[in-house]
């Protein structure tokens, strides 16, 4: 018998509504409508105001600190495996915890891990996430798991700028295989910088492999918290003679003291997505939105298409 596709509807946790809208819109679907009903103690209940019986569901939402969104993502997807959703495809742009992704030390927990199973526990049929702080993040799914790359989003807006003597960076060692896959793509060379951390989020040393003097330079990374790193190797680069530093970061968490070590740096822009709504605005952002992507990639899984092109860095 031929597969039968049913409608599919799109759903938005608190946070991610924003993006959410945009990704219905690009999807060309209107926003499934949840109400969120509060107790006085902060407890919180999701409900689904219309019919979702046998139909493929998107819920979209990022997972990023304090708990809350998360704990709303896994409600959601309880409420919709409840309420008999045929398929349920939890949508995260921001996959949160992923920094915990193995056990740096001893007595500590894999958060990244936990939070996958919690995830298959409450009914997800499938993940779609993109540019996990680790590629390994997906083997902890027993579920299909969509591991999507913003290179597609910021590549060509790299290119729109034009920059001669182009040279791509990476702020630590973890991130060197992205940053060589960006300068391969924009046939640009390559510079490394090597940290060390006194504890999190504090950097105690920091050096340069490689010469920037007189290069336009880009540094990339999945993530920017406090901007502690990004910050110091944008100075130290321009230090070394570079003529502009920018930087690449797909989502931004802009925690802390980020927005003034940003405003305080000698880095020229901040190029992030609109994975997490942004706390406030600096003149040194530029947002590019993934809504396009993510839509895309919906209607592909939605209409059983092949989604492998949005898998190339």
């Amino acid at each position: 018998m031929p597969i039968v596709i049913t409608e599919a509807k799109i759903f938005a946790c608190t946070q991610s509504k924003e993006l959410g809208e945009k990704i219905a819109k690009a999807f060309g679907a209107e926003l499934g409508n949840v109400i969120t009903s509060t107790y006085s103690d902060g407890e919180f209940q999701p409900s689904y105001e219309e019919s979702i019986r046998g139909t493929r569901i998107f819920i979209i939402g990022s997972t990023n600190p304090g708990p809350e969104n998360l704990m709303e993502m896994l409600l959601m997807i309880d409420a919709a495996k409840r309420a008999s959703a045929r398929h349920i495809t939890a949508v995260l742009p921001y996959f949160g915890w992923a920094r915990q992704d193995r056990k740096d030390k001893p007595r500590v927990p894999i958060a990244a891990k936990l939070v996958a199973k919690m995830l298959e526990a409450a009914g997800a049929t499938r993940i779609i996430t993109m540019d996990l702080h680790a590629d390994q993040i997906q083997g902890f799914f027993e579920k299909p798991v969509d591991h999507l790359y913003a290179s597609t989003i910021f590549l060509p807006y790299l290119k729109s700028l034009k920059l001669d003597n182009l040279t791509i960076a990476s702020p630590d060692m973890g991130g060197s295989k992205r940053a060589y896959a960006y300068a391969k793509a924009l046939e640009s060379d390559v510079v490394i910088c090597y940290k060390q951390r006194a504890k999190a989020n504090v950097i105690s040393h920091m050096e340069l492999i490689g010469n920037v003097e007189g290069k336009n330079v880009v540094l990339v990374d999945d993530m920017v918290d406090t901007a502690g790193t990004l910050t110091k190797a944008a100075d130290l680069m321009m230090e070394r003679g570079a003529l502009s530093v920018r930087a690449i970061c797909t989502h931004p968490i802009l925690s802390g003291k980020a927005y003034d070590n940003l405003e305080n740096s000698k880095l020229e822009e901040l190029i992030v997505t609109d994975s997490i709504p942004l706390s406030q605005q600096n003149e040194k952002l530029k947002v590019l939105s993934c809504a396009d992507l993510f839509a895309e990639v919906m209607e592909r899984v939605h209409n059983n298409n092949s989604i492998s092109s949005k898998f190339v860095m």
